[in-house]
């Protein structure tokens, strides 16, 4: 049995390496910050670029993860303690200046001096987490933490990314996985049509879409039966970036919805010409949050999961890194 005064992690010290199992003191949360003991916390997408060190400069030694589903168990100086049993929700994006061009225009997402959970400050592959009080989102006391813990952020970056989008009818999803099962829901539900893009010859992932409501499954080697509205690439590779706007009707438009992509190679002019849109998705807002969390509260969605112990992180970074994985993985201490 884990002492009181003690936590469990999975820790970074090397990107590129495994992650460590490491037994260490139970933080105090500082001034505006809550301690939380962590009900589940979904890998991301976004985990594998700081494991693998496509994302520079991580925090190390490191405790990855930002997709977090916990309970308030302290709080610090300047917390109420009514945030006490909280449930509560926290995502990438852990902190902002609040005080820089963007964060005064309400873009806090793009904020000049932001703090990142799971790459500039500790995540939630721990049973236990420290989180800036502001940018803890309030879930209901009933929410289930495995379905939740994926909305966090493949929830929540799906949903700006759809917003960016815009709401033409014929929407390409390319990269079929945790953030786009949500979204191609909401989409759905919106009366759009969806066209799922996998990777070449992925027939279950293919066959996972359709079960979703996908008008049309294929590799993302090929292009669909009609020119689409708008496509969302989730997958980190940038030759899909021609593909889409290959895809696309004139004045359609592409959103780069990750955080990291390969290089995206060159393509001719005729392919962005007749006014179709290239664009990109950065972080997300705790607006966008309240926003995303009302309406998976109000209409619940399909959330596929696969659970795996605290201490097979590595196994789950691997399923995730191999495409072995329909939905989310999640971690549950």
């Amino acid at each position: 049995m884990q002492p009181k005064n003690m936590m469990t992690a999975m820790v970074l010290r090397q990107p590129g390496q495994p992650l460590v199992l490491e037994e260490r003191p139970l933080p105090e949360p500082g001034p505006g910050e809550v301690r939380l003991r962590v009900l589940a916390c979904a890998v991301c997408r976004t985990d594998l670029h700081v494991v693998d060190g496509e994302l520079p400069h991580p925090a190390l030694p490191l405790v990855p993860g930002h997709e977090i589903v916990g309970v308030v168990e302290a709080v610090g100086p300047g917390v109420s303690e009514s945030m006490l049993g909280l449930k509560a929700g926290v995502g990438w994006l852990g902190h902002t200046c609040g005080h820089c061009d963007y964060c005064a225009a309400d873009r806090e997402n793009l904020c000049d001096s932001p703090g990142f959970t799971g790459y500039t400050r500790d995540g939630g592959f721990a049973t236990h987490a420290i989180a800036d009080a502001d940018f803890c989102l309030p879930l209901p006391q009933d929410a289930d933490p495995v379905h939740t813990a994926p909305l966090m952020c493949a929830g929540l970056i799906g949903w700006r990314a759809l917003k960016a989008a815009g709401s033409g009818r014929d929407l390409g999803l390319y990269g079929f996985g945790a953030a786009a099962h949500l979204i191609a829901q909401v989409a759905i539900r919106q009366g759009r049509r969806v066209y799922a893009f996998t990777r070449p010859g992925d027939e279950q992932a293919q066959a996972f879409a359709r079960s979703l409501g996908a008008v049309w499954a294929g590799g993302s080697d090929q292009q669909p039966p009609t020119h689409l509205d708008a496509a969302i690439i989730f997958a980190p590779v940038g030759e899909l970036v021609p593909r889409a706007l290959a895809a696309v009707r004139k004045g359609g438009r592409v959103v780069c919805g990750g955080i990291h992509m390969s290089d995206i190679p060159s393509f001719p002019y005729r392919l962005l010409w007749q006014e179709r849109e290239l664009v990109s998705v950065a972080n997300l807002t705790r607006a966008d949050g309240r926003e995303f969390l009302e309406l998976a509260t109000r209409e619940p969605l399909q959330v596929h999961t696969t659970t795996y112990p605290l201490d097979a992180a590595n196994e789950a970074l691997a399923d995730l890194r191999e495409g072995r994985l329909n939905g989310a993985a999640v971690l549950v201490p």
